[in-house]
This record gives C-alpha cells, sequence and structure tokens, in this order.
C-alpha cells in the first residue's frame, strides 16, 4: 500500500547548535563499526510487489459476495495455448547489442499495447496490478496475488477502454492467473525463452506502478540472476533476478527482453530499509505449462484445496472484536467437502492438524504439505466457540 507522508506531522527544523572546538572525529571509527553492526543485522524479507489496495472495513452485504449479472462468465477448454518465439539470435546470443537487438524506445513501442491494468474489487477496497495480453480475442495474464479475493475484476487497455473480467483460473503456488474479457484485435505479446537468458542481458519492465495514473511506466535494467530458490509467502518459487525497478502495481507485468519478448511475468521484490534495485519474476518457460491448463481446466490439477476463499483480519480488527489469529474464510464452495462438513463463511481457521495458523499465508503453506484426497482436522473459532471439523481436500479449482 501507497501511504504519503503529512508534511504537518513533520517536526520543525531545529537550528544546529553552534560548532565547538573538540576531537569528535577520534570517535569515528566508533560510529562507523556502529553503523555497519546496525545494517548487518537489519531485517530482510521478501514480498510480492503488492497491489495498491484502498482498505475499508466493515461487514460487505450479503450481495457483495456476487458479480454484477452482467459480468463474463468462465469459459474452459478453449484451446489457446500460449507461444514461445525463439529468440532472432538464438539460445547463446542475447545481449542487448546484438543485430536484431532493438532500442528501448523500440522495444517501448512493441509492447504497450499488450500492457494492461487490472483493478480487482475485495471485501476491503480495489486492488490494482498489471497484465499481459496473451491473444487478440482477449486472454490476459496476471499474478493470483493481483486478482485474490476479487469479488469483481475489470481490465484497462492501452486504448483507455475498460472491460468486465472474468477470472479463468487461479494458481496460488505459482502465483499465476488468467483472464478473459469480451474484447477482439487486441494485440498480443509476443514471447521469448527465458531459459537462454544470461546475467548482464537487458531487462524490461512496463507496468501500472501505484496504480493506473502511471500506467504504462517503463523501467529498465538487466538480469541479475537466473533460476533463484526463493521461499515467498510460504511457497517454493524459482525466479529470475532483475535490477529493473518494480514498485506496488506492477505485479503481473511483463519483464522483457532486448527484441521485445516477454521473458518473465513480474511478481516479487526484494524490500528491507537497505535493498533497493531487486525484483523477481516468473520465467516464462515455468508459467507457460501452468498458464496454458489454466486455460484448458481453469485449475493446475493436483493442487490441494480447502474449496475456501479466506483473507487476514487486520490485527486492530482482531483486537477489538477480541478475535483469535488465523484465516478468516470469506466464502466457502458449496461443491467442497468442508461445505458439507459444516465450514462456513465468518468462520477463522486457527489451525490444521493441530499446526497453528496465523493466517493465510501459513494455511497455504501448511495445506501444501498434504494432497488432494486426504483429510485434514480444522480448527475453528466461531462465535465465541470452538469446534473441529474433519474435511476432505479437493483439488485446488476454487481457491482464489
Amino acid at each position: 500500500m501507497y501511504i504519503e507522508e503529512n508534511p504537518d506531522s513533520l517536526p520543525e527544523q531545529i537550528e544546529p547548535p553552534k560548532k565547538k572546538k573538540r576531537l569528535w572525529w577520534l570517535l569515528l571509527p566508533a560510529i562507523a563499526a556502529v553503523i555497519a553492526l546496525a545494517i548487518a543485522f537489519l531485517p530482510i524479507s521478501f514480498h510480492t510487489t503488492d497491489h495498491s489496495v484502498t482498505v475499508s472495513y466493515g461487514t460487505p452485504p450479503d450481495d457483495a459476495l456476487m458479480p454484477p449479472p452482467d459480468a463474463p462468465q468462465p469459459v474452459f477448454g478453449s484451446g489457446q495455448t500460449l507461444p514461445i518465439s525463439p529468440s532472432p539470435q538464438g539460445a547463446d546470443n542475447i545481449a542487448s547489442n546484438a543485430p536484431g537487438a532493438l532500442s528501448l524506445q523500440e522495444i517501448y513501442k512493441k509492447v504497450i499495447d499488450s500492457v494492461v491494468t487490472i483493478t480487482a474489487k475485495t471485501y476491503t477496497g480495489t486492488a490494482l496490478g498489471t497484465g499481459i495480453v496473451l491473444s487478440s480475442d482477449g486472454y490476459i495474464i496476471t499474478n493470483a496475488h493481483v486478482v485474490e479475493n476479487g469479488l469483481y475484476l475489470s481490465v484497462l487497455a492501452a486504448d483507455n477502454q475498460v472491460y468486465d473480467a472474468a477470472l479463468i483460473g487461479s494458481d496460488i503456488a505459482s502465483d499465476l492467473a488468467v483472464l478473459k474479457i469480451d474484447a477482439e484485435g487486441l494485440k498480443s505479446a509476443e514471447f521469448g525463452d527465458s531459459d537462454s537468458l544470461q546475467v548482464g542481458d537487458l531487462a524490461v519492465a512496463i507496468g501500472s506502478p501505484l496504480g493506473s495514473n502511471l500506467k504504462g511506466t517503463m523501467t529498465n535494467g538487466i538480469i541479475s540472476g537466473i533460476s533463484r530458490d526463493l521461499t515467498v509467502n510460504g511457497r517454493k518459487m524459482n525466479l529470475i533476478q532483475t535490477n529493473a525497478a518494480l514498485n506496488n502495481g506492477n505485479s503481473g507485468g511483463p519483464l522483457i527482453n532486448c527484441y521485445g519478448q516477454i521473458i518473465g511475468v513480474n511478481a516479487v521484490k526484494l524490500s528491507s530499509v537497505s535493498v533497493e534495485g531487486i525484483g523477481f519474476a516468473i520465467p516464462i518457460s515455468t508459467a507457460k505449462p501452468i498458464i496454458d491448463e489454466l486455460i484448458e481446466r481453469g485449475y493446475v490439477s493436483g493442487r490441494p484445496s480447502l474449496g475456501i476463499a479466506a483473507e487476514d483480519l487486520p490485527h486492530t480488527v482482531r483486537v477489538y472484536y477480541g478475535l483469535p489469529q488465523g484465516a478468516y474464510v470469506t466464502a466457502v464452495s458449496a461443491r467442497s467437502d468442508a461445505a458439507e462438513k459444516g465450514l462456513q463463511k465468518g468462520d477463522i481457521i486457527t489451525a490444521v492438524n493441530g499446526e497453528t495458523v496465523t493466517g493465510v499465508d501459513s494455511l497455504r503453506a501448511i495445506k501444501s504439505q498434504y494432497s488432494a484426497g486426504e483429510t485434514v482436522t480444522l480448527t475453528v473459532y466461531r462465535g465465541g466457540n470452538w469446534l473441529d471439523i474433519d474435511t476432505v481436500l479437493m483439488e485446488q479449482v476454487e481457491d482464489r
């Protein structure tokens, strides 16, 4: 979330004291040592490049779960697949100065019409991210966390036309999702070969940092690392590292090579008070089979699922209402075993098979230890009472 500081809250400027002749310079080595030690122990954490969110809390009306009647509905089995094009120079020559490489201006002109801004209305506000046009008939690639818990989705195209969007499929484990809009004649992106990348190759990102007002923002850098194994929000991911600037709202947008080909889906930023210029993208070679299966099935087979949607309750809300820490259930699929066994919207899942659940991320991490078809025991808080619910995990079709 982007928060602007209030200038009125800043302290008044204090006039510095007059200089005195002191041997302060003798303390410089000690001061430097203290600063170095402090920097060494600064906390570093991985975060998704979280979309801008305007949050307002309260109990949504019952119809808040339902999209508008005229919202598009998912259609599966289209046969659409993600095409991968070889680079003009083959796998051994991706340098930015290679014959056939484009200038930054040419890259922008080639790709910009294939980049869209995504809006997701959730229980707690509005989330914004970026997407990539997969096909001229309206298939859009983005991150799963951009559309997570979205009650209503829309896409702002490069020509500023707004479309209602249907969620075709979402896979939390890979952080990928596919949307569909009712459009024709869109400019589909060209997808390159991420397996041929080398450290030092040109890298360009285009997206909507901090929201739609800055849509079409382009940043550039290099490929800083390849095949980085990271654990993000409880999920293990193999990612491309880049120093092209990624900010809130870039999630789901393209990482582009020097030929104007999409070689990654921007997803993760390394965040710390002492870290800048470290971002990560999902390689297209990793994303392709997942995207193809999302379009064909609407989900990735074999992923364990409870068949629910859940959110984290803010600490202030939990304290005010005296609620325990856990995953707050916002919807339960009628097709799930959890619904049949009595799990309800408004329940708070606090443990799975006795393992404590602190929030949605920990619920996913614990759930990933099991397989579809296994039975787990959910410890649930409901209206001041505690109960255990035994439920069979399903394939991940409904989870957001």
